[in-house]
């Protein structure tokens, strides 16, 4: 609520170039009228805290689409981190309030966005939903096997629910080789970041710090343009142009492509 109060302040400030869109025609007539389109998703249904009268207060602010979890579970979801790396959490999905969850959203037209679900939340959504879903920041599970990434029949799957998958530019979701070579630099600076982390820090500001200190080590690692490019055409070839999209995850990482 408080970064929304941001967004409005902003917004009020400067009239003439920006305006908050919650529909098409709107998005359209900024565009029209050569403004920023500014909306609003939410990343985690964390933030719901459990409540569809949240849900709605956030809906009549202006959200549009909701990330059901972060890399975090819910109550009521089960993420990709969670369902790969705690045992405790393979297999539940959706719960009964998750359905609920997002039979609602269906209901009063919020968009569901499945990344960063793991796939026993995935098919649940798949079963559960009356409406179009997003993949608003994955990539292609088949090309860098991330458990942030999708599976081909994940991708048929939303295909079929005519929904769109958008891309994610992070490296380490479109470079199988990445990953390896971010836990070595990672390694290789670990005492300074678990100093970092011991000063009050959280894990990924503590990486971001090392990443900016260590700026061009860091950018050896970034992944060359063509993966990224790679990811967009499979999805193409394997359900047709009209179901991907540009994700970029531009605000949540490190790491974009080689340009």
């Amino acid at each position: 609520n408080r970064q929304i109060d941001s967004l409005d302040a902003v917004i009020k400030r400067n009239p003439d170039k920006i305006v908050k869109v919650a529909n098409v025609a709107a998005i359209l007539k900024a565009v029209n009228e050569h403004k920023i389109a500014a909306l609003i998703g939410l990343e985690g249904g964390h933030q719901i805290e459990n409540s569809l009268e949240n849900l709605d207060a956030l809906y009549q602010r202006g959200t549009r689409y909701i990330t059901l979890t972060w890399n975090n579970s819910t109550a009521w979801a089960t993420s990709a981190f969670d369902e790969k790396f705690n045992p405790e959490y393979k297999g539940k999905g959706l719960s009964p309030f998750g359905k609920e969850v997002v039979l609602h959203m269906n209901k009063i037209g919020m968009l569901v966005d499945v990344s960063h679900v793991g796939e026993t939340t995935f098919w649940d959504v798949i079963a559960t939903t009356t409406k179009p879903i997003i993949a608003s920041h994955s990539s292609v599970y088949n090309l860098c096997p991330h458990q942030r990434n999708l599976k081909d029949d994940q991708i048929k799957a939303i295909a079929k629910n005519g929904g769109v998958i958008q891309v994610n530019f992070n490296s380490g979701f479109i470079d199988p080789s990445e990953g390896k070579k971010e836990d070595a630099f990672i390694a290789k600076h670990q005492t300074e970041m678990d100093s970092i982390i011991q000063s009050g820090q959280n894990m990924y500001v503590a990486e971001e710090m090392i990443h900016k200190k260590y700026y061009e080590e860091s950018q050896s690692l970034r992944a060359p343009f063509s993966m990224l490019i790679n990811h967009i055409q499979y999805i193409i070839k394997l359900v047709g142009v009209d179901y991907v999209g540009i994700g970029s995850d531009f605000d949540g990482i490190i790491l974009p492509p080689q340009q």
